[in-house]
């Protein structure tokens, strides 16, 4: 699994940094811990007898490539076992989308994944965070906090998204995106 965002604290949660805090609270709920180790900080996890190779590079978001591959090639993981999580302009607040392979759509961090694989077959779980911001103001959007409102929402959604990432793992992708791509969050 890797998690995309951008290290230091004036990205901790913002919305391009939900990649982050999906795999936060992934790993704390089962019991594990990071450790800075090459490119991202790492944890490896054991649930019901197999192992969870979790990221979050290092690299910043524009250059997370090279983080995914070099763990990928490490670990001996093969691209249909990779989940990328990452924010999603593109999808409405209200959803995520589990998908099994697909374009950037414009995402830097995507971008450099694609380009360090040399495939954009790879699972990858979108986030929602909506386009609720004036024209020309993307940037500060997406480097932004949730607004007030959001925030409820936005947890729900990140506990969901841990249980996603469970049903990757446990029930195969197919299985995994019934589920996931029907959820409403905010109702």
């Amino acid at each position: 699994m890797a998690g995309l965002g951008n290290i230091g604290p004036e990205y901790q949660h913002t919305r391009h940094n939900v990649g982050f805090d999906v795999i936060d609270a992934f790993v704390i709920k089962h019991g594990g811990n990071f450790v800075s180790s090459r490119l991202a900080d790492k944890a490896e996890l054991r649930i019901k007898g197999r192992t969870v190779i979790c990221i979050k590079p290092t690299t910043f978001m524009n250059l997370s490539g090279k983080a995914v591959k070099y763990w990928m090639e490490k670990e001996g993981i093969d691209p249909s076992q990779l989940l990328v999580v990452t924010d999603d302009l593109a999808i409405p607040l209200e959803r995520i989308r589990l998908k099994p392979q697909g374009s950037d759509g414009g995402h830097n961090g995507l971008t450099s994944i694609q380009e360090s694989l040399g495939t954009t077959s790879y699972p990858r779980l979108r986030f929602g965070i909506g386009s609720q911001y004036p024209k020309g103001m993307q940037v500060e959007y997406v480097l932004g906090k949730w607004f007030p409102e959001q925030r409820q929402m936005v947890l729900d959604k990140i506990l969901k998204c841990s249980e996603v990432i469970e049903d990757f793992v446990f029930m195969g992708l197919e299985r995994a995106m019934n589920k996931a791509n029907n959820l409403q969050f905010g109702e």
